[in-house]
Parts: structure tokens; C-alpha cells; sequence
């Protein structure tokens, strides 16, 4: 064993310096103290930078303007748009429904958007909306109407599905529409059709169809006659009157009601002066039956 030197002593780390550099031999701690440390004051400070209401203002700015900046670039702009399948009536109501400026960058249009307010029109059953270069097309699917139905206070024109294809104010120009009435006649519409198919040479007498109960249909023809039918098929129940009517003339005579509405048998009920004149040859009949 070497003896120490005279004014020498022997060196022994503390226990926290020996860990201190035991931790700094590790690559792990070592890089994380080089550059974490660094990197954590420098977020730190940036966190306490952006923080400032006056700061985040500015960037809220900058990125706006950059945005501004890239959306109208001419190559997004969209000049116009154009409305393909339906009326000019239409095309004008599709615009007051959508009613965009141009030029309009195309990195604003909300295809989905526009495609959900247009469809919103009554009288649009379908639109498709796309970006053709710089023109905004819309196609559309016109719902064509073919009854009118009348409510408290206003007309509405129906498709033959009974979805509303727009609303008017007063009949005119719409004269050719068969009349629907009554609550919810129009969620019937496809059998208020059908009954007008039926109605053979009985159709151009054909006022208007009433909903009743929203069960079943009386048909109001010219003359105040009214042919009342039952719930369960009623078109097989105006063909019989269509037949009866060819046969004997009947709604040509004095009746104002044929009601069906028993399925057993047809029903007739006569005008007041039909009914006055019976009475009075049934009158005239008994007299020279007691003479």
C-alpha cells in the first residue's frame, strides 16, 4: 500500500454529487437538459406572449388577411350562376331563396348549405349544386302540380305525391287544377287522382273533392250534385255510378245526392222540387184511385 504523500487528501464525492454525475453520463438526462430545458423556457415564454389579449388580436388578424389573401385569388372566383331544369318562375325564386353576390370566391360556398336551401322552395323536389370552373351550376327537379287544395285562408298547389308545390293567393291560372278540400286532402292526393281518372264522362262535371273525416271523399259535380263515397274502395264505387249514370241518365235527372257510403246499396235523394212534384202525382194517383 503507497503512502500519502504529505499535504495531500483523498478525494470522496458526496453521495448527491456521485448521483449528480452518474445522471449526467446518461445520453437521456443529458440531451433532455441541453435541449429540453432550453425548449421549455421558450414555450413558456411564447405561452406568456400569446397570452395578451393584444397579441392574440394581431395573429387573429394576420391569419385573416392571409386567408382574405388566398380566397380571392382569381383562380377561386366564381362569376355567376346558372339554373338548369326548371321554369324562369322557378329560377327566380331559387335566387331570392339563395341570394349571393358575384364574384364570389368558391372557397366560401357551402355546396351542402346551398343544396339544403334550395330544396327548401316548394316547388323544388330536387336540386344538385356544383363548381363548373367559374360558374356555380345548379340542376333542378321541378315538382309539377296537378290538384289545388284550399285552405282557411290561402290555395296550394300539390304534386301528385301531395307534397306542396307552392302557394297562391287567388285561382286564377289555375282553373285546369282539379279542387281538393278538407283536412289533410292532400296527403290523399294519389287517390284523389285516381278518382278523377275514374270519373269518365262524369270528369268535366267535377267541381271539386271534399275530404271527409279525412276518412274518405264526397265528389261536388255542377248543378249542387254531390256523389258521397264510402272509405273502402271508393274508386270501385264510382265506376258503378259512372256505369248507372251511362245507363239511366241519373245525374242527369233531379237528384242532388248519390250516396254509396253502404256498400250494399246506392242511395238517391231528390231535389225539393222533384220531390214536391212526387208528391203531388202521388196525389193525383190516390184522388183517381178513390173516384
Amino acid at each position: 500500500m503507497s503512502a500519502v504523500e504529505p499535504g495531500s487528501r483523498e478525494y470522496s464525492p458526496s453521495r448527491m454529487q456521485y448521483r449528480w454525475e452518474r445522471i449526467w453520463l446518461t445520453p437521456l438526462y443529458r440531451s433532455l437538459i441541453r435541449t429540453g430545458v432550453p425548449v421549455a423556457l421558450v414555450a413558456m415564454m411564447a405561452v406568456g406572449h400569446f397570452s395578451k389579449a393584444e397579441t392574440q388580436a394581431q395573429l387573429a388578424m394576420s391569419v385573416a388577411n392571409a386567408r382574405s389573401m388566398v380566397e380571392n385569388r382569381p383562380e377561386f372566383a366564381v362569376e355567376l350562376m346558372q339554373i338548369k331544369g326548371g321554369s324562369e318562375a322557378l329560377a327566380q325564386e331559387v335566387r331570392e331563396a339563395v341570394p349571393l353576390t358575384f364574384p364570389q370566391s368558391s372557397l366560401r360556398l357551402d355546396l351542402a348549405a346551398l343544396k339544403a336551401d334550395i330544396e327548401r322552395v316548394d316547388a323544388v323536389a330536387r336540386a344538385d349544386v356544383a363548381l363548373r370552373g367559374s360558374v356555380l351550376e345548379v340542376r333542378i327537379q321541378e315538382r309539377l302540380p296537378v290538384l289545388i287544395w284550399r285552405g282557411a285562408d290561402h290555395l296550394e298547389l300539390v304534386d301528385a305525391t301531395g307534397a306542396r308545390a307552392g302557394v297562391v293567393a287567388v285561382r286564377d291560372g289555375f282553373h285546369h287544377l282539379p279542387l281538393i278540400m278538407g283536412t289533410s286532402a292532400q296527403a290523399a292526393a294519389p287517390e284523389a287522382l285516381s278518382l278523377i281518372a275514374a270519373a269518365g264522362p262524369l270528369r268535366g262535371r267535377i267541381r271539386a273533392l271534399r275530404r271527409m273525416g279525412q276518412r274518405r271523399w264526397d265528389l261536388v259535380l255542377d248543378r249542387e250534385q254531390v256523389i258521397k263515397l264510402p272509405v273502402e274502395a271508393p274508386v270501385t264505387a264510382l265506376e258503378r255510378v259512372v256505369a248507372l249514370h251511362s245507363a239511366r241518365d241519373v245525374l242527369g235527372r233531379d237528384v242532388t245526392v248519390v250516396d254509396l257510403r253502404d256498400g250494399r246499396r246506392p242511395v238517391l235523394r231528390l231535389s225539393r222540387a222533384a220531390v214536391e212534384e212526387l208528391h203531388r202525382l202521388r196525389a193525383i194517383a190516390d184522388e183517381e184511385e178513390e173516384g
